[in-house]
């Protein structure tokens, strides 16, 4: 009898996506791979061309797939994700670190056809990627942000070649790309020698006096270090043009989001700070940024108007992409790790992270903690007892929940203050000693009123 049982194969896991395809993301060229049930041939490879790309994308559609999961390999992904996206696919872009651990995989056919089943079954999550108008205004911001880097670059080659020559300008003044500063540098490349006719350019809010600055602009003046300034004079000019250029591309992106928004029907609030930054962008971003958010979130402390666009530009207007606050911070990876097994916390590490934002964030709660507010009065708190670098993620925490709420649920923040917050520590603090000593029978009471018992 039990020769002739059969034995019964396990059920596998339920397919949840029936028309879902798989692509192993390549340089030179891409592996698809798609059910057979679909197709004859399962797998396909196609070349890296735009051509190949599209043809790619419509045989996709010819075999009526609706939804593709890829692995976010370097930038090779994105000609790929934008053109699939554009011909309504559906396209779900996988964390590598999430899928290239499983073991066996040695081929690109293989690792297509690994993809394509885990998307089936529903096993594969999409990373976050942001609507096509907020990606080109992230593009146009990450860009300017690399022009000032190369820019700040140039600015250490000036100050260098300033010292070959034994000008000591960089001591007398606090920012040689500052008016003063700039002024001189062009004057002494156009060939002024004269320290008095030098001194003479400074500027009337310079906190050096003239005899001081003159004294500085004696130097050795060699051709091949006048040569050196010329040159990364004209790069920091270059780099300079560049990021108007990007500033004008900003203002426009921002003007078609706001396009088909209307303006908050109460006025703009007064500005807490109304000193620029030196590198802000060159148009009026916080009557914008309000506009598009529809809250004014330069009132959350640490967030300017440029870290504001900064951030709709990395995460886009819609937040609803997170289902609650705690998920948008454990995305910016800024909540405590959760490694736990057999009841035991492993590691409650916080996940390093290259997100620019996060970066930003932890920026701002470092600046916050110097400030008299209650996120200023947190930071301390927090810096005195478990220290600086566990202050600064959990302040950076609280500022993304803060904008979270502002976003998604046009929350008003309002600073309480840091007395208030230092006496709502007070209450909370009082509350705990008081349950704690009911629990041994003790009753505690103010030290005023003991000493007047004693005197009594």
């Amino acid at each position: 009898m039990s020769g002739n049982r059969t034995k019964s194969k396990p059920a596998g896991l339920p397919i949840i996506h029936e028309f879902a395809a798989g692509i192993d993301i390549g340089s030179r060229f891409h592996v698809v791979a798609v059910s057979p049930d679909l197709s004859d041939e399962s797998v396909r490879t196609f070349q890296a061309f735009t051509g190949d790309l599209r043809r790619m994308a419509d045989w996709l559609i010819s075999i009526g797939i609706k939804t593709v999961a890829m692995e976010s390999t370097g930038v090779y992904w994105v000609a790929a994700y934008e053109i699939l996206e554009s011909r309504g696919i559906d396209v779900i872009l996988a964390n590598a670190r999430e899928v290239r651990a499983v073991p066996g995989r040695k081929s690109d056919v293989n690792d297509a056809q690994w993809l394509q089943r885990l998307h089936a079954c529903g096993l594969l999550r999409a990373s976050f990627r942001p609507s096509r108008d907020i990606a080109a205004l992230r593009a146009y911001l990450r860009s300017r942000e690399r022009h000032l880097d190369y820019a700040a670059a140039h600015i250490q080659h000036m100050q260098k070649a300033l010292t070959f020559m034994n000008l000591q300008l960089h001591h007398v003044i606090s920012d040689i790309t500052g008016a003063t500063g700039m002024k001189i540098i062009r004057a002494i490349v156009a060939g002024v020698r004269d320290p008095e006719i030098l001194a003479a350019m400074r500027d009337i809010r310079c906190k050096s006096s003239v005899e001081t600055v003159r004294a500085a602009l004696v130097g050795n003046y060699q051709p091949e270090h006048v040569f050196a300034l010329k040159q990364a004079l004209a790069l920091y000019d270059f780099y300079q043009e560049c990021v108007a250029e990007c500033d004008v591309q900003i203002e426009q992106v921002v003007a078609a989001l706001n396009a088909n928004r209307q303006k908050p029907e109460a006025p703009l609030p007064k500005a807490r700070h109304r000193t620029s930054q030196p590198n802000d962008v060159n148009f009026d971003v916080r009557s914008a940024m309000y506009q598009l958010a529809g809250t004014d979130l330069t009132q959350i402390h640490g967030i300017g108007p440029f870290l504001a666009l900064r951030l709709v530009a990395e995460c886009g207007t819609d937040l609803s992409r997170w289902r609650t606050s705690k998920h948008f911070t454990s995305w910016l990876t800024l909540s405590p790790g959760c490694r736990i097994s057999g009841g035991k916390v492993l590691s409650a590490y916080t996940r390093k992270t290259s997100n620019r934002i996060t970066a930003a964030l932890r920026l701002a709660a470092v600046t916050v903690g110097r400030t008299n507010t209650a996120l200023g009065a947190f930071y301390r708190r927090l810096a005195a007892r478990i220290g600086n670098a566990k202050a600064v993620t959990a302040t950076a925490r609280k500022i993304a929940v803060l904008f979270y709420n502002a976003m998604r649920f046009g929350m008003d923040y309002k600073d309480p203050g840091a007395d208030h917050y230092e006496q709502q520590y007070r209450e909370r603090v009082l509350k705990q000693l008081h349950r704690r000593a009911a629990q041994f029978g003790l009753i505690l009471r103010p030290q005023n009123s003991v000493v007047a018992e004693c005197v009594s």
